[in-house]
């Protein structure tokens, strides 16, 4: 319970920042949103065209190395939802993504800061920690450790992950379609959408998870009934992500998120260090210790 409890939380900040994407949603005839458009089957050269525009935009994507992301998460656990917003600037210029961020949370009844490190990633409640620290900390080796399957897939995600994956997550299924232009924040864009199996999704994301971890992932997806996850992309007239909203749900609708993040200013400059170590409290220590700081 205790390993779960600590995946889940980390989990949860990282998807928040709109670096990770693990889920299902309810099937729907397996033709991602809606019918017609241009689908992965039958849909010709305007499905090579779809694929061909997704290229360049993860090429161009990812060359920026930075950029500012804002966005909303909803997740859903046990039945209830908890909305988080959060604005911040990433980098993943070096082999891992580091950022800081400022989270709000339930309404604005709570705030944290998040800082993020190719090893671990930081985060100051403004309700404090136990023990009387500031920050909390989540140790990417000790989640892979101690976590479980999650834990392993949430180190690959932190450690691999940037906003060009969604891209070529997409792009790699095959299962694509364009659904039009759309104006996103005063940016000509267009909308690209994708479904696809949790199972696919987890192997296509997961870089150096092992096939142990990659099929008790499959096994604990099934018990949750989480089937597919549906990833909506907006890319502007430079090629570059603008939008990207992910939606996942469990059959039953205990289990889900619905996030939605946007990206500017790309190139921008991240500097980001960790927290002095008196004030911080690790979460894996904490977790044993049942809750109280040792």
């Amino acid at each position: 319970m205790r390993k779960t409890r600590m995946a889940a939380t980390a989990a949860g900040i990282a998807l928040i920042a709109g670096l990770t994407a693990c889920g299902g949603e309810k099937a729907d005839g397996g033709n991602g949103s809606g019918g017609g458009g241009n689908e992965a089957k039958g849909g010709g050269s305007a499905l090579q065209g779809a694929l061909a525009a997704l290229k360049k935009a993860s090429t161009a994507t990812d060359k920026q190395h930075s950029a500012k992301v804002e966005g909303v998460n909803k997740q859903t656990s046990q039945g209830r939802t908890m909305s988080t917003r959060m604005k911040g600037a990433f980098d993943w210029s070096g082999g891992g993504m580091k950022g800081e961020a400022d989270l709000t949370m339930g309404g604005g009844a709570q705030s944290a800061k998040a800082i993020y490190l190719p090893d671990a990633m930081f985060v100051q409640p403004s309700t404090g920690v136990p023990g009387g620290k500031k920050w909390m900390k989540y140790d990417y080796d000790t989640l892979a450790e101690k976590g479980g399957a999650s834990g392993a897939m949430l180190k690959d995600q932190m450690q691999n992950n940037n906003p060009a994956r969604s891209v070529q997550l997409v792009l790699a299924s095959g299962k694509v379609k364009a659904l039009g232009t759309e104006t996103v924040r005063g940016k000509k864009t267009t909308h690209y959408s994708g479904t696809i199996s949790v199972s696919e999704l987890a192997r296509m994301q997961s870089k150096d998870l092992s096939e142990k971890d990659l099929q008790a992932l499959e096994q604990q997806f099934k018990q949750q009934g989480l089937k597919k996850e549906k990833i909506d992309l907006w890319i502007d007239e430079n090629d570059l992500l603008v939008k990207k909203h992910e939606v996942a749900k469990s059959t039953d609708g205990a289990t889900g998120i619905d996030a939605t993040n946007y990206y500017t200013d790309y190139g921008t400059s991240v500097e980001v260090t960790a927290p002095p170590a008196g004030e911080t409290t690790d979460a894996a220590g904490l977790m044993q210790n049942g809750g109280r700081s040792s």
